[in-house]
């Protein structure tokens, strides 16, 4: 089983126009509203990737009980701590001449709330996967993935961590198998510019100095890379498209390299169904399908 937390979900609200003026009334041509948070986005792939998974982490008032319900219609199994006050995000995309994300700032987790998500991480074996991506609540802390983690060390569980900054570094100590930055989140980890392949391969390999297994790092339209345990160096394009949708590309990746890795075995497979993955996400608005990742998959493989 593949479980996902994600502490800080939310309804993205999709708003797309020709153009956004600012000090006047806007009129879109069309919205639409889906579940969000990087650890459901994973789950929802993985659903599409016939994986099991369970999607977790925190929900609250009316959004969250809306998110459950949609998740729930799309047959994918749920476990989350439900919070007493607040209520879950709902974050706006305005998507015109430029892409422009409002992200709120979500509800407040107790350390009685954060006890009980960490009850639930008791029912996890060396037979599962727990990934834990994204952001978090402001009043929690920089070690909340970390702390997560070294509950469930001694079972033996692969782990895939997918955040920035402390809340990335602070758990390399408990070696996760998979992290997935991009080029500008790894920037952002070590407060560096990166601007070339060098420069990634420099940072990643510090990362897996600190405790990375492996290290998948998304270059947009440049395709991937990935450094493994094994100190190989798998670099994969990405087919050609036109980029519609960023939001997910990145979570598709990490749900696609899972299920490859899985069903094979096989970094190089793994890479090339993560990619197939993402670049579905970034071609269409919402997550990928089932069929456009296989139509991706197809071009990959003729190049």
């Amino acid at each position: 089983m593949v479980y996902t937390v994600t502490l800080n979900p939310a309804i993205d609200y999709v708003i797309n126009m020709d153009k956004l003026i600012l000090g006047t009334i806007n009129r879109c041509d069309s919205d639409h509203f889906y579940c969000g948070g990087k650890g459901i986005n994973v789950s929802t792939v993985l659903k599409e990737l016939d994986v099991n998974t369970i999607a977790g982490g925190f929900l609250a008032g009316f959004t969250g009980v809306q998110i459950e319900k949609a998740l729930n219609e799309k047959g994918i199994n749920t476990d989350f701590v439900t919070l007493e006050k607040g209520y879950s995000r709902i974050n706006v995309k305005l998507r015109s001449d430029e892409e422009t994300d409002i992200n709120t700032n979500g509800p407040e987790i107790s350390d009685f709330d954060m006890h009980l998500l960490h009850k639930k991480l008791e029912c996890i074996t060396k037979d599962d996967v727990l990934v834990l991506s994204g952001s978090a609540p402001q009043n929690v802390d920089d070690n909340v993935y970390a702390k997560m983690l070294s509950k469930i060390e001694k079972t033996g569980a692969m782990t895939v961590v997918d955040a920035t900054g402390k809340k990335l570094l602070n758990t390399l100590e408990y070696k996760p198998f998979l992290i997935k930055p991009n080029v500008s989140e790894l920037a952002q980890t070590f407060n560096t510019k990166i601007t070339t392949l060098h420069d990634i391969e420099k940072y990643s390999i510090k990362l897996q100095s600190l405790g990375a297994k492996n290290v998948l790092v998304s270059m947009g339209d440049k395709g991937s890379v990935l450094f493994t345990q094994n100190k190989q160096v798998i670099m994969q394009s990405a087919p050609t498209g036109t980029a519609v949708n960023t939001v997910g590309a990145g979570d598709s990746m990490v749900a696609g390299f899972i299920a490859g890795y899985l069903k094979t075995g096989d970094y190089k497979a793994s890479l090339k169904l993560a990619t197939a993955c993402g670049s579905a996400t970034a071609f269409r608005e919402g997550l990928c399908t089932q069929n456009e990742i296989a139509k991706m998959l197809e071009l990959i493989e003729s190049k």
